[in-house]
């Protein structure tokens, strides 16, 4: 799908219609010392195998794609969601 570069939508906190620039929402780096990832690797040590099982099979062929509109004016990021694509494409 192709989508395009700036988009005109409506902005929460300018109350109105503004311009948005578009970018893909990419996933920042995870927490080694989070609660849950301190959680698994104590269940990780020693010769007990992997607590949760490797996942061998691969169900989903698509992920869901996030845009990220960011108001030109205030700068207010907002995130839409366009569901499974295989393939997403911004035009400049």
């Amino acid at each position: 799908m192709k989508v395009p570069a700036e988009i005109n939508t409506y902005c929460p906190r300018c109350g109105r219609h503004t311009k948005h620039k578009v970018s893909l929402y990419k996933q920042g780096k995870a927490r080694t010392m989070s609660w849950g990832q301190r959680q698994l690797e104590r269940k990780r040590r020693g010769y007990g195998g992997e607590p949760r099982g490797k996942l061998r099979r691969k169900a989903k062929t698509t992920k869901k794609v996030l845009l990220v509109l960011t108001c030109e004016e205030c700068g207010r990021k907002v995130v839409r969601n366009l569901g499974r694509l295989a393939r997403v494409e911004i035009k400049r």
